[in-house]
């Protein structure tokens, strides 16, 4: 999809929806869409291990007929840190779902905060006071950035530094996945009529995009579709069956 040049908009229900190419961001954007938001999805670019989780994008914003679709490049992993970043740095893999409340060597620092910005930024160019964002509290890899108390300081933020907020549009940063299993994204998802096929979450991916099936993302949606009694279409690079190496 071409990039458009930002201009004002007209007055009407605009939002910029934040796009990873996972199955949480396809998620909130039908929600949005389906609240009658008019969406412009906003994906980055930012030095990730892969580039599938971009063309996701792409696909997910042209067949869910976004109103425009941008990729920002930001280079966050020329600073490293990340196993996300960084192809020295080993994607954790099988571990357990109990185990997954600490911060693990995925997390990219400081990540939410910068796209925010940014989304926000965006926002304002073209005039729209609503941002969303798929992070979600509960099921989730112990990201600090994901935490409510996180959403709810940077939406102060922003309406103390934006022309937007001082004026008074009242900046919302709307994130309907924070208190919602796995299962209940893909349920409410499933709803919505989104195509979980065209979705990408693995960490650690093939060459060819298929999913490794054990990194944590994966451990978390392969549980979330069993969880919901829904078909998993994620092509993985092995069957769930399989014995793992």
């Amino acid at each position: 999809m071409p990039e458009v040049t930002p201009q004002p908009l007209s007055p009407a229900k605009h939002a910029v929806v934040l796009l990873s190419g996972g199955l949480d961001s396809t998620t909130v954007l039908a929600m949005a869409l389906n609240q009658g938001y008019t969406c412009h999805t906003l994906a980055f670019d930012y030095g990730q291990r892969h580039r599938h989780e971009l063309d996701a994008c792409n696909t997910i914003a042209q067949q869910m007929n976004a109103a425009s679709h941008r990729v920002f490049k930001l280079d966050i992993g020329q600073f490293g840190g990340s196993a996300l970043t960084s192809a020295d740095i080993a994607v954790p893999k099988d571990r357990d779902e109990s185990h997954m409340a600490d911060i693990p060597v995925t997390y990219v620092p400081a990540r939410n905060l910068v796209f925010l910005s940014i989304a926000t930024a965006y926002a304002e160019t073209l005039g729209a006071s609503d941002l969303f964002i798929g992070v979600n509290a509960i099921d989730y890899s112990g990201y600090p950035d994901c935490r409510p108390e996180f959403i709810d300081a940077f939406s102060q933020t922003a309406n103390l530094a934006t022309k937007l907020g001082v004026e008074g549009a009242n900046i919302r940063v709307h994130t309907p996945l924070i208190e919602l299993t796995k299962a209940q994204i893909i349920t409410e998802g499933t709803k919505l009529g989104v195509d979980y096929a065209m979705t990408h979450s693995c960490y650690d991916p093939d060459e060819t995009g298929a999913a490794c099936g054990r990194c944590d993302s994966c451990v978390l949606r392969r549980s979330g579709f069993e969880q919901a009694g829904i078909d998993d279409p994620t092509r993985y690079t092995q069957t769930p069956n399989e014995p793992r190496p």
